[in-house]
């Protein structure tokens, strides 16, 4: 393992862990929302309501503006200094602030005037409870797009500067923030509207806590933006990165249009469909969010550094070996997520307005979903070395075969499947996107070498391995203990522990490269601390 490798292992270690944090937190939300919310009407507004400012964070936050911005103060800071990149971003972030406070007051607006008029319209879902709660949060909810997208567009730049951490920590005061208002509407047994209600008034709160705290790490870093009248009698900059940004906006613009068909569609499957796609999406999260995603940030910034030196060999070399660590951590993930679904949604889910039918309406959907888990972050992987070269068209494009593939798969198998078919059809276009983006990259000179292939082969041959002697002694370990939620924590943290003991010694036996450089990075962080 070079130098290069282990530093990118180790901060993208260092992330996971403050990911982890975040994430364990986050599965905590899930149990409160299931037990305070249920899996029908009440979810499926929160869901929907919640699901408006998050469409404009991954666009214009975490999405393709933030990954153009990265090359682009990059390529500034190579060849001006870091006081013309505080000055571009000045411009960027202004001219984003001032896009993203006319889109919360347009669609404030707009659901306001939908909200008062929609009874007037002859459509079923425009005069249902669930348009009607939808719009009636929607006004109080959308300043957290503004926060958000703000916090996601800093972050890239305190990514490039090194930062990994810290950012990732931010998380976690969102997640308290959910937590403590579904706690108390818990405790004091609030009505659904007035829970409602309250869980939008924190959620912006919460977004503007997160940008604060960025704000002060750019201060720290030496990035704060530098404001005057001089950044802004031309917007150069601003607009070459639109221009570079485009086709991944569009990109990401349609493949969150893709998402809101999904949910659409799931709502004329019943009340239940579209919590079940809600509640399982979260759990799988904690595998993208604790590895790939992390490892993702930190392979954008190491890459796009690499490319503003063309170093190429190096991005070669780093794309191979993320490639095997995402699956030698997710494989086990995907694995878990299948043999033990039931396990996990009774946990996680079940108990308080959650009940065992809303847990059977989510069982198939967990089990898609676990299949996909190695694509989804794959993806991480494979589209920061598209971005750091400032290759933006090639994804959109195929982003919008995935997504055509994804709405035919859609309507194919909507019907026999129920919401597990919409999961379903979410894993074969994650297939399809994963395939074209390896070709475009072998014809580019980054092929996937065959000790990568072999490595992901050999992690999901462990990982079925280590879950079927598990999985037999599954129902021996339910008939010793009674059906309480007690009871299921400590068979599914048995069932954990022994599949992953029985993981890591099948990797040990077979000799995975990995395992000796996950612990490589352990021992020198020992050595360190002594």
């Amino acid at each position: 393992m070079s130098s290069k490798e282990n530093k990118l292992l180790k901060n993208s270690f260092g992330v996971s862990l403050a990911t982890l944090a975040s994430r364990i937190l986050g599965l905590l939300r899930v149990r409160l929302e299931a037990f305070a919310l249920g899996g029908g009407v009440t979810a499926s507004i929160w869901a929907l309501t919640l699901m408006i400012p998050n469409l404009f964070r991954r666009l214009l936050g975490e999405g393709a503006l933030g990954t153009a911005l990265t090359p682009l103060i990059a390529e500034t800071e190579h060849s001006e200094g870091i006081p013309a990149a505080r000055r571009n971003l000045a411009q960027v972030l202004s001219f984003l602030g001032a896009l993203l406070a006319l889109i919360v007051i347009l669609v404030s607006a707009g659901a306001l005037l939908m909200g008062k008029y929609g009874a007037f319209c002859g459509s079923g879902f425009m005069q249902s409870d669930r348009f009607t709660g939808v719009c009636r949060l929607l006004p109080l909810i959308m300043p957290y797009a503004f926060f958000i997208c703000l916090t996601g567009v800093i972050g890239a730049v305190l990514n490039y500067a090194g930062i990994f951490v810290r950012p990732a920590l931010t998380a976690l005061l969102f997640n308290l923030c959910m937590i403590g208002g579904l706690g108390a509407g818990v405790i004091l047994d609030l009505p659904p509207q007035t829970l409602l209600t309250l869980l939008a008034v924190v959620t912006p709160a919460a977004g503007a806590v997160q940008l604060l705290l960025m704000l002060w790490m750019l201060h720290s870093c030496g990035r704060f933006p530098v404001f005057s009248l001089e950044v802004f009698r031309s917007f150069a900059v601003t607009g070459k990165l639109l221009r570079l940004a485009a086709p991944g906006i569009l990109g990401y613009g349609a493949l969150q249009l893709s998402f809101l068909i999904d949910r659409t569609l799931a709502l004329y499957l019943g009340d239940q469909a579209l919590p079940a796609l809600t509640y399982v999406d979260r759990i799988i999260d904690l595998p993208i969010g604790l590895f790939a995603v992390s490892l993702g940030s930190v392979l954008m910034a190491s890459m796009t550094h690499a490319a503003a030196e063309k170093d190429w060999e190096t991005m070669r070399e780093q794309l191979n070996f993320s490639l095997r660590h995402v699956w030698f951590i997710t494989a086990p993930m995907a694995a878990a997520v299948i043999g033990f679904h039931v396990e996990i949604l009774r946990v996680l889910c079940l108990g308080g307005k959650y009940t065992q039918s809303d847990l059977d309406a989510a069982r198939l959907v967990a089990v898609f979903y676990g299949m996909g888990i190695p694509l989804f972050c794959s993806l991480k992987i494979l589209l920061p070395a598209f971005y750091s070269r400032k290759d933006m068209k090639r994804p959109f494009y195929i982003s919008l075969i995935a997504i055509m593939t994804n709405f035919v798969f859609n309507i194919i198998l909507m019907f026999p499947l129920q919401q597990a078919g919409l999961a379903l059809a979410t894993i074969i276009s994650s297939a399809v996107n994963n395939s074209l983006l390896l070709f475009l990259l072998a014809r580019d000179g980054f092929p996937l070498r065959v000790n990568t292939v072999f490595s992901a082969l050999r992690s999901v041959g462990m990982a079925l391995l280590a879950a079927l002697p598990v999985w037999l002694c599954l129902p021996h370990f339910q008939s010793l203990f009674p059906e309480t939620f007690y009871a299921d924590c400590l068979i599914l943290g048995t069932v954990a522990v022994l599949f992953g003991v029985f993981y890591l010694m099948l990797a040990f036996i077979f000799r995975a490269p990995e395992l000796k450089e996950f612990f490589s990075i352990l021992r020198r962080k020992k050595k360190k601390s002594a």
